[in-house]
């Protein structure tokens, strides 16, 4: 399978993102900062990546979480997926947010985020008086049962 290629400005101490096992789906991001920063529960803090690149029209690039610093510390991606768009060029910033109970320490080159890079479909949208029915109809929040 030929793969994507992205151009990409790498202006962290740090190695390129890369896929840490062979089918997965998420680069691992990290963190571009010189020393370590303190997290405190409840914070939220935008850290750089010193990553720059052109995602091709038809592409964004996701910014997610990684699921072990959710778990183990209650560190999350804020606006998760953030969305990287095919036409920004400024640096890669991750938003985090520490949800835990004690004081988690961000170290210079830690992994961070994870970013996931997918197709998307531009849409027209069709103004229409009717949409035509389903059988789950209106059904929301809840509707389909436990």
């Amino acid at each position: 399978m030929e793969k994507l290629r992205i151009n990409i400005i790498n202006r962290s101490a740090f190695a390129l993102p890369a896929y840490e096992t062979l089918h997965a789906a998420g680069m691992d991001l990290r963190a571009n900062i010189s020393e370590t920063i303190a997290l405190e529960p409840g914070q939220r803090m935008l850290i750089p990546t010193g990553l720059f690149v052109a995602i091709p029209v038809g592409y964004e690039a996701q910014v997610r979480p990684r699921s072990g610093l959710a778990f183990k510390h209650g560190i999350t991606v804020l606006n998760s997926p953030g969305t990287i768009d095919s036409d920004y060029r400024g640096e890669i910033k991750v938003l985090l947010i520490h949800h835990g109970d004690v004081p988690f320490p961000v170290q210079p080159g830690e992994r961070i985020a994870q970013m996931v890079v997918a197709r998307h479909e531009s849409v027209v949208w069709e103004p229409v008086v009717e949409l035509e029915s389903t059988e789950r109809g209106e059904g929301g929040y809840g509707s389909t049962g436990v």
